[in-house]
């Protein structure tokens, strides 16, 4: 991440197009006052960050079109493909290292870790071409819907970049804000964002160790389970789908109880075990059903989505068989 250190930190001159009418508002106000009080910024400064913010309409647009909402067959090709797994296989052997020590710190495979800055970023090539105060301010004041999450992140990324030396308005990000090689909102990364090469920043935007360590720790921080599943397949009776399929995102059930209900699965896993059942429809108007495990489930405290957490399970095996290739020939 670029990085403009100033000498007072937002002393800064508001740009020629930015959108003065935004500042005028009510809720705004009331923004820079919370803020201010909250995050412990001065008033002036959170103001005049938010004077610089603007409203991009098309962010809007974007929100109104995520590419979770298409099926299967349609979202695996951008996310489970060769180039991906050819790039973590080798993304994972320019940083064993740090993949082997936030395996060993953390208790997270590294080839979900891997997978997830692979699906986020393209292993960084690709972190977003937005200004984050501009993705944040446009959604936390013209999108209804999400405005008080947005205005809670617009107020923990002023406060980031003041934590971290930095200008608001130079930080870039995806549509919504997000950041860095991982695409963390901003209170993700004061909450998971960890140093992992010990040189005293956390820096997701350039440095891989970083990125590698605050995926780790959030995975952690959600229950990852070191070395388990994260799906397999099922099969359900006719009648059944519908019903725990509106259940995607909530561990209610357990094994035992899934197969009293009538599923198949074809795994060892004892009965005890917590899981969820979802379907894919994998061509048009065939779909198949699967069993989300803990694993599964934290992977959508990530990113909120069935097909999100599906491409992650399924990019990662791709990944390691990669990864073991190349072991087998050094």
């Amino acid at each position: 991440m670029k990085r403009l250190l100033l000498p007072a930190l937002f002393a800064l001159a508001a740009p020629a197009f930015a959108d003065e009418a935004l500042l005028a508002r009510p809720e705004a106000q009331a923004f820079v006052e919370r803020t201010a009080r909250e995050q412990g910024l001065d008033r002036a400064a959170v103001a005049d960050a938010l004077r610089q913010a603007v409203i991009k309409p098309n962010i809007v647009g974007i929100l109104d079109r995520p590419s979770t909402a298409r099926p299967w067959y349609q979202f695996r090709p951008a996310h489970v493909n060769t180039r991906l797994a050819s790039e973590g296989a080798a993304f994972w052997q320019q940083n064993a290292s740090w993949l082997e020590l936030a395996e060993n710190r953390y208790q997270v495979d590294p080839a979900v870790i891997v997978a997830i800055i692979g699906i986020e970023t393209g292993y960084g090539r690709n972190m977003g071409s937005f200004r984050v105060l501009d993705a944040l301010a446009t959604i936390g004041f013209n999108y209804p819907r999400r405005a008080d999450y947005f205005q809670g992140e617009l107020s923990a990324f002023l406060r980031l970049a003041r934590d971290e030396n930095g200008d608001p308005a130079s930080f870039k990000g995806s549509y919504a804000g997000a950041m860095g090689m991982p695409q963390f909102m901003p209170s993700s990364f004061r909450k998971w964002a960890v140093d992992l090469n010990g040189d005293g920043k956390r820096d997701i935007w350039s440095t891989p160790a970083d990125a590698i360590g605050s995926v780790a720790n959030y995975l952690q921080q959600h229950g990852w389970q070191h070395g388990a599943d994260i799906l397999l397949p099922a099969a359900l009776p006719a009648g059944l789908a519908d019903t725990l399929a509106a259940d995607k995102f909530n561990l209610h059930y357990s094994v035992g109880e899934l197969k009293k209900m009538g599923v198949q699965i074809d795994a060892d896993i004892a009965d005890p075990v917590l899981g969820v059942v979802f379907p894919l429809e994998v061509s048009a108007g065939n779909t198949q059903y699967w069993l989300g495990l803990q694993n599964f489930y934290t992977i959508t405290r990530y990113n909120k989505s069935t097909l999100y957490a599906t491409a992650v399970a399924q990019l990662s095996q791709d990944i390691a068989q990669r990864r073991g290739a190349q072991l087998a020939v050094q």
